[in-house]
């Protein structure tokens, strides 16, 4: 089982019996030894069932999960393979109960919870009730309750957030309906509260497996803690040198308890690479050093030295961006990158993404931008999904507006006021209202007719989608559903093109087969709600959708050249890598800070600069072949250009300067003449030999 680990994974692999923190450096074979882990827990006897394998995202889960089927063959479906998120929801559809959810309560997605935050907070502006969500998320992750934020709050607008914070919960509880951060924060609550539930799961699970454990925030670590009781019978995998999410609640705090909290703790260091060339590495190791080290250690590679790594200084981001796209043609014609899919250009800020587009579209060069809108963030997705939502849950209010408002049905705007306000006044959800004996006394005959006509039509659908198993039959449904509330002719009719409303319903078409491929089994469930591949009524499937949907990564491996935040990027890699804009005040991001009293200011700045360091450590290692770092002279600021200077990180990466400096267009320039050349040449000889 432990044929091609290298030592540190083969020690990592084999210590079965106490806690383990894994600390994997870049490239060292994590997922590896996570797979090997669970196939040798399996090999000694614990049931495949009682093994929990964590990650962070989706697609993660889905490579584990199939890294872990070569291994140990069927077996790997049993393990339990999946998002902090997911088993949560695992946790709540089974002992939410206990907190006095239904099992099958709705997830919200991050635009219905700002809709809720403008109406508990009284505004209409977006921007205000977004700002209110990010506190709020913050505080929910730090694991504070809304009465124990406004005991703390540091002013008057911490303290509004906070009482806001609380008419929000109450609304969540009378929906029936969670948010993202609930599904880490309730099962807490449910482990901390209930001893029964608590005793539950730690005999369910008889080894737990965490991947990129430095992203944990507070809240998972004491999920973790609960859900491993004494015996700590887990492993935790992680790199601190990794750590980018502070900003999100993710804190290094959590590698330094783990030694207290679990005294028999074993540390294993994976310093081995096996993804980039040392050149690469030298400059990640000299760029890391300057940061504190909780557990030291030094990567190295057998790879060979490679290409040195390259600094192009430009102008400005046009000859930045023309720089870039000429490098990528370079290594093309040198035939050291075959495909686009071999490119990534990485830099810190969205923004940066537009100029790079331009000039990869005029050199017809294919791309995408990662992190770009989700399929599921599409509004036609969206309506469909609130559908499903109200099926599976009829307490869902924000899936109701929606859903009785696409295609609209003659129910207007003061209908559904009236509507609201009649059940705020009986304490009702709205779909509860509508059938109530005396909605005839706040609204017209004709208003309640269609109500209940709409209230009728969601109950037959829910019963249908009960009875409908496999993917024909959920075909069929889905279509018949669609041409029932005529959704194609409300597409057609409110876009001014007519491109445009086929290409969303294209979308629609796809998502129809989506569902049916899941209800047919054919699909397993990346969101590791349910492993079974058996057939699933239209309803088990509605009412996985909700986790799918808020944590979806449903990207095709197409060939072409990747724009990504260094943020988006982490975990993957590429042969040729490109650092665009590492100029002071981008990356490191500016740091200046006028808050709080100086040496907290201080204190901050030292911080947020670590991470910053860390940010340009995770994009030099994701290069397996090249890389070239790039910074201009000038930059835009508003209008006008401005001086600009390189970050001090290229200083750190302590590079000879006799070999660093390119420009890649007169490469270019270079090839394409010798190219010519050798046509000529070849030419000549036929003429010669004719």
């Amino acid at each position: 089982m432990s044929a091609g680990l290298n030592l540190a994974q083969q020690e990592a692999v084999n210590h079965l019996h106490g806690p383990c923190l894994v600390l994997a450096g870049a490239g060292s074979g994590k997922t590896r030894v996570i797979t090997h882990k669970i196939a040798r827990l399996i090999q000694t006897g614990l049931e495949a069932k009682r093994i929990a394998a964590i990650t962070f995202t989706n697609k993660a889960a889905a490579e584990m999960r199939e890294r872990a089927k070569g291994l140990v063959g069927k077996g790997a479906k049993e393990v339990v393979i999946c998002t902090f998120h997911a088993l949560g929801v695992r946790m709540l559809r089974q002992d939410g109960a206990a907190l006095g959810l239904k099992p099958q309560f709705s997830i919200l997605d991050s635009d219905d919870v700002t809709a809720i935050l403008k109406d508990a907070g009284g505004t209409t502006d977006a921007a205000t009730a977004r700002q209110w969500q990010w506190a709020i998320s913050l505080w929910k992750n730090m694991g504070l309750t809304a009465a124990q934020a406004e005991a703390q709050a540091a002013d008057d607008n911490e303290r509004i957030t906070a009482r806001i914070m609380a008419r929000y919960e109450e609304r969540l509880a009378a929906y029936q309906s969670v948010d993202f951060d609930d599904l880490i924060g309730l099962p807490l609550k449910l482990l901390q509260n209930h001893a029964e539930v608590r005793e539950k799961w730690q005999a369910l699970l008889g080894h737990v497996l965490v991947d990129e454990y430095q992203d944990t925030n507070a809240t998972q670590y004491e999920l973790l803690k609960l859900l491993v009781g004494g015996h700590g019978r887990f492993t935790a995998v992680g790199d601190d040198d990794q750590s980018i999410y502070g900003w999100r609640g993710a804190t290094l705090d959590n590698l330094k308890k783990l030694p207290q909290d679990f005294p028999k703790l074993k540390v294993i260091k994976l310093e081995q690479n096996y993804r980039s060339t040392s050149a690469i590495l030298r400059a990640a190791n000299n760029v890391i050093g300057p940061n504190p080290k909780l557990f030291p250690k030094t990567l190295f590679s057998e790879l060979g030295e490679g290409e040195p790594v390259r600094i192009v200084d430009c102008d400005n981001e046009e000859h930045e961006a023309e720089r870039a796209v000429a490098r990528i043609q370079s290594i093309r014609a040198n035939g050291l990158g075959k495909d686009w899919k071999d490119f990534a250009l990485l830099y810190r800020a969205n923004h940066q993404a537009k100029v790079f587009e331009q000039a990869l579209r005029k050199a017809q060069i294919p791309y995408k931008v990662s992190g770009g809108q989700s399929f599921f963030d599409r509004a036609e997705i969206k309506d469909l999904c609130a559908w499903l939502r109200l099926i599976v849950n009829n307490d869902d209010d924000p899936a109701f507006l929606r859903a009785v408002t696409a295609p609209k049905r003659g129910i207007g705007h003061q209908t559904l006021q009236n509507l609201g306000v009649f059940a705020g006044k009986y304490k009702l959800s709205l779909f509860e209202a509508l059938f109530s004996s005396s909605l005839g006394s706040a609204l017209s005959t004709r208003a309640v007719g269609g109500l209940h006509e709409f209230g009728r039509y969601v109950n037959d659908l829910e019963y249908r989608a009960r009875h409908t198993s496999g993917a024909e039959d959920a075909r069929a449904f889905l279509t018949d559903w669609l041409r029932d509330i005529g959704y194609e002719k409300h597409l057609y009719e409110s876009e001014d093109s007519e491109k445009l409303a086929a290409s969303r319903w294209t979308n629609v078409l796809d998502f129809c087969d989506w569902m049916a491929q899941r209800c047919g089994g054919q699909i397993d469930d990346t969101a590791g709600v349910t492993t079974s591949s058996e057939k699933k009524t239209l309803m088990e499937v509605a009412q996985t959708i909700s986790l799918l949907s808020t944590i979806s990564e449903r990207e095709q491996d197409q060939n072409l050249v990747t724009l990504s935040t260094l943020h988006a990027a982490k975990g993957l890699e590429w042969p040729h890598v490109l650092l665009i804009g590492v100029n002071e005040g981008l990356l490191p991001f500016k740091l200046d800070d006028d808050d709080g009293a100086k040496g907290q200011a201080n204190e901050g700045i030292l911080q947020r600069l670590q991470e910053e360091r860390r940010l340009m450590y995770v994009g030099i290692t994701r290069a397996q072949r090249s890389l070239a770092v790039s910074w201009t002279r000038r930059r835009k600021k508003g209008r006008e250009m401005v001086a600009a200077q390189p970050s001090r990180f290229i200083a750190e990466m302590a590079l000879e300067k006799a070999t660093t400096r390119e420009d890649p267009r007169e490469k270019l320039k270079a090839l394409r003449a010798e190219f010519a050349k050798k046509a000529q040449d070849s030419a000549a000889s036929t003429a010669a030999n004719g």
